[in-house]
């Protein structure tokens, strides 16, 4: 209590005449005393004790102080708890043994609190001096029962399919008075959406249809005035899939959908994809214009050296069978080493070279020659791009290309000693290559055609 007893007489009849002066002011705001409280609402537990703490002081003399303590309710009359006179406290019969002050103190202890207690307590302090000095303060006090962990149920508890079917989450409380609930995915809430939507005190979330983006760590909050709590994560089963589907390996060259292997290598493919449950794989290859399945499950190895054909169609094919859905991805398999090999293992080292790569500071000089482009088609002979008919060169039949892989043969003539008149014959001299390997495979050259006494160039027969 801040009261100056030894405070001049002259200064007290001042503040008295200011607040006759101010007589539309709250009673206490210019007076001289003043009463405060820490909040204007209070929560309390159920069961449980509660303090209501309250302040006061004064500038004058006073001979007695008394404070006097309200209780009302909505659309009551207020009721007389307790008050005191200096340190004698009077309380109603009633409710002596319920509330408690220690004068001259004026805070009040409610014990224990129940339901009946929540209301508007009203505390009023008046000061005897020269004259009397009054000021009073509201304080509001709710009472409820703290909220016990929730839990939540998922309906249907075997799951659903995305964007077929729906799905429910409830939260379920046992106590807890006023009760405000709220719905949080991967710790953040969740507000209503075109697929989202609550029931009428958000204890239940709706979500129709559900989709892959509704899979995520769901829990229900519950709070009160004097209590929160969270139930434990619950994550619903949401069946998608397959998205993504992919095929990748573990060595070898893949540009686009075409893996290129190098002769006597074991390629491990894996097909993968996004789904849940996990997808059944199945892969398919094509010889011939038919397909055949030739293994079941996510990886396919595939021996180079055991492969007939060079170029190969494969085809992973992953199904949910929960969902119904299935998806396929294509891709081409291409042995390259062993053609090639065995067109340079056919020829004499003197009979070509390769082509290097150009930086432009070579002499013209060493570029001087015939250059082939021999084309290695599919064993098979299957079309891997539209045919192109190849004119024929003296009298050899045209043949049609159906290739994807060439390579660039550099053949250098032999320097003559002859006499210039011996390399101007009359006629042309034209030489075409066209012979077939053992694997069945096309070579195409090009033709050589020299000019009389002067200078000699290639023509390509394609």
């Amino acid at each position: 209590m801040e009261q100056d007893a030894f405070m001049e007489p002259f200064s007290s009849r001042v503040g008295v005449l200011q607040c006759k002066i101010y007589l539309l002011l709250l009673a206490g705001a210019c007076s001289g005393l003043k009463v405060a409280v820490p909040s204007h609402t209070v929560h309390g537990i159920r069961g449980q004790a509660l303090y209501l703490p309250v302040h006061y002081g004064f500038h004058t003399p006073a001979s007695d102080i008394q404070v006097i303590w309200l209780f009302e309710r909505p659309h009551t009359m207020p009721k007389y708890l307790l008050g005191s006179v200096n340190k004698s406290v009077v309380p109603d019969l009633e409710y002596q043994h319920k509330f408690t002050m220690m004068p001259p103190n004026a805070s009040l202890l409610i014990n224990p609190l129940q339901f009946t207690d929540e209301g508007n307590y009203i505390v009023k302090v008046n000061i005897q001096g020269n004259g009397t000095l009054s000021a009073s303060q509201k304080i509001q006090v709710t009472v409820d029962d703290p909220v016990t962990k929730p839990v939540v149920q998922i309906q249907p508890s075997s799951g659903a399919v995305e964007y077929v079917g729906n799905m429910t989450l409830t939260c379920l409380v046992e106590g807890g008075s006023r009760r405000v609930y709220q719905w949080l995915k991967n710790g953040r809430p969740v507000h209503t959406s075109s697929t989202n939507s609550f029931s009428l005190q958000n204890s239940s979330l709706h979500i129709a249809p559900v989709t892959k983006e509704d899979i995520g760590n769901y829990s229900c909050l519950v709070k009160n005035p004097v209590s929160r709590m969270e139930s434990d994560i619950i994550m619903p089963t949401i069946y998608y899939g397959p998205y993504g589907l992919r095929v990748n390996s573990d060595r070898g060259l893949k540009v686009g959908e075409v893996f290129t292997v190098d002769i006597g290598e074991a390629i491990l493919f894996d097909c993968s994809a996004d789904s849940y449950p996990p997808n059944t794989y199945s892969w398919i290859q094509r010889t011939n214009n038919a397909t055949y399945v030739i293994k079941h499950g996510p990886r396919l190895e595939v021996a180079s050296e055991k492969i007939a054909q060079k170029t190969t169609d494969y085809m992973c094919c992953a199904y949910n069978n929960i969902t119904g859905r299935r998806d396929e991805t294509h891709f081409t398999v291409i042995i390259t080493s062993v053609v090639i090999k065995q067109k340079l293992e056919g020829r004499p080292e003197t009979e070509y070279r390769k082509a290097r790569t150009f930086s432009g500071h070579e002499d013209a000089l060493d570029d001087f020659g015939i250059y082939e482009f021999v084309a290695f088609p599919d064993a098979s002979g299957v079309a891997r791009m539209p045919a192109r008919s190849v004119p024929a060169c003296d009298g050899v039949p045209g043949q049609d290309l159906h290739s994807t892989i060439y390579e660039v043969i550099h053949h250098i003539p032999a320097q003559q000693q002859d006499h210039p008149e011996s390399s101007s014959q009359d006629g042309e001299e034209d030489a075409c290559l066209d012979r077939h390997d053992e694997a069945g495979l096309q070579e195409l050259g090009h033709c050589k055609e020299q000019d009389k006494g002067k200078h000699s160039r290639a023509k390509q027969c394609i």
